[in-house]
């Protein structure tokens, strides 16, 4: 077999919203989110060949190498899925997007993974079969099979695009603290939700969209009350003249919302003296990056 690469870019997302709108008997818990592609990109390089290994490298933020890595898992299920004879693969991973940290890289990599294997053998999985497979690997992974601005409900596996989503620019801050995903959503009190969902859906039909009515993290209740850093950077991007400001997903990422890059960039430039995990500024997008 001839060996045969491609490059192709990993994004983060953002939550604009997130509310948990019920708990299922499975643990996990029903959402009413929205979900926002930003150019901050993670870069896989993949070789296939006929070596029978699967073989991952990465570098920046640093991952596990191993089995363990939804980048490897990914890779392996889709080789059992397309039932492809003599496969091999060498990944290089460089992670520019934070782990753990609310904005969707690892689950990001993975559905690249996907891809990226499925256009190498000449697409044998179709996308619907590839959407069931990204979610076999995590509730967020369909979401970055097409990565655009999207509703997301169930348990984020039920995506609606969103055709008029305003061209934003966002700093994405992550502090050095560490929050497990699953503790916060053990720590969250389920409360009735505002069921603003028909005015939201609305809203975004028609394009007027305010963004300060749309942020809204029923997290935020739980993982600020525990670091209240998140809630003093919320206040500092606020005062740098954002939009709006919110955490994204469960943490600790925040986000700030600004209409133009020289804003964004002059926000950034506040925190210079921060000691932080990561800083940057990324402009929303509406198709995925290859």
């Amino acid at each position: 077999m001839v060996d045969k690469s491609i490059s192709i870019k990993a994004p983060a997302k953002i939550n604009a919203r997130l509310e948990i709108t019920g708990k299922r008997g499975d643990g996990y818990h029903d959402l009413f989110s929205i979900m926002i592609p930003v150019e901050l990109f993670d870069h896989i390089h993949i070789k296939i060949n006929d070596s029978g290994q699967i073989s991952l490298k990465s570098s920046g933020f640093l991952v596990p190498d191993d089995p363990s890595n939804l980048v490897y898992r990914a890779a392996k299920l889709f080789f059992n899925r397309a039932k492809i004879e003599k496969n091999g693969v060498e990944i290089v991973l460089n992670k520019k997007i934070p782990v753990a940290a609310g904005l969707g890289g690892g689950s990001s990599d993975a559905a690249s993974t996907i891809l990226a294997l499925n256009e190498l053998y000449s697409l044998p999985i179709s996308e619907n079969d590839l959407l069931q497979l990204a979610l076999s690997l995590g509730a967020d992974v369909p979401f970055f099979i097409r990565a655009e601005p999207s509703i997301a409900t169930g348990i984020g596996e039920i995506l609606e695009p969103i055709d008029n989503w305003p061209q934003f620019w966002y700093l994405l801050i992550t502090p050095r603290v560490e929050i497990s995903t699953a503790w916060v959503y053990q720590n969250y009190k389920m409360e009735l939700t505002s069921n603003e969902y028909d005015y939201i859906r609305k809203s975004l039909k028609n394009g007027d969209i305010v963004i300060k009515d749309i942020l809204k993290n029923d997290l935020e209740k739980v993982t600020c009350r525990s670091f209240p850093l998140i809630s003093a950077l919320k206040r500092r991007i606020m005062d740098a003249g954002a939009e709006g400001a919110m955490m994204s997903g469960s943490g600790p990422s925040v986000f700030g919302v600004f209409k133009s890059r020289e804003k964004a960039v002059a926000a950034m430039d506040l925190f210079a003296s921060d000691d932080l995990r990561h800083i940057s500024v990324a402009r929303g997008f509406l198709k995925k990056a290859v």
